[in-house]
């Protein structure tokens, strides 16, 4: 199978071949790089991209997985009138975390990707969702200085308390998953999300 990846950071070109090098040998991944749209979806919000969204997914083939949580309901919204499937990354993750427990937390490096995610599990069917930005964890991200990112991450996630399941909302913040110490169930959406997208779109 071909799929494309839409992403707002080239960082995720290498994890996303490597999960699908170790993970889904014979499919064929093209990625596609626009960092303007999240740029954009922080200053008007994610509905004010849906025309530059559109116009991308536009030229695509399908289907296309969309890495950005910020964006990533904009562009599944579009499927019908594009006519091929338009999956967001942290559907399949979504999904996974209603089934894991009851009380969720969300953490999201970027106020943005915050309200989208938290819409999301809602639409999966969760009810105690909170949401926390990491402080500081962004700057890091566009300083280049990952490891310190990655550590944010996981320190956020180690200090979460009340939950059941704790959810990473960027693709980019997976990475923190092997670092973390709480006994809490951390889950991060690149290769839930990839997998969902190489199956067709199921989440199950």
């Amino acid at each position: 199978m071909t799929l494309t990846l839409l992403h707002t950071s080239a960082v995720h070109v290498p994890v996303f071949d490597a999960l699908g090098e170790r993970e889904h040998p014979g499919a064929v991944l093209r990625h596609l790089v626009r960092p303007g749209l999240l740029e954009r979806a922080r200053e008007v919000g994610p509905e004010g991209v849906r025309a530059e969204v559109r116009e991308v997914l536009a030229g695509l083939p399908g289907p296309v997985l969309v890495t950005c949580s910020t964006i990533g309901g904009v562009a599944e919204s579009l499927a019908p009138e594009l006519g091929y499937p338009v999956l967001r990354v942290d559907r399949a993750m979504a999904a996974r975390a209603v089934v894991t427990g009851e009380r969720i937390v969300v953490l999201a490096a970027l106020e943005s990707t915050l309200g989208p995610s938290v819409e999301l599990l809602r639409e999966e069917g969760a009810e105690g969702v909170r949401g926390q930005v990491v402080p500081g964890a962004w700057e890091l991200f566009e300083a280049g200085d990952e490891g310190g990112y990655l550590r944010a991450v996981a320190g956020a996630a180690d200090g979460v308390t009340g939950a059941d399941v704790i959810v990473l909302a960027q693709a980019s913040m997976a990475g923190a998953v092997p670092l973390v110490r709480t006994r809490i169930p951390v889950l991060g959406s690149p290769a839930l999300g990839l997998a969902a997208a190489l199956a067709g779109g199921r989440t199950g």
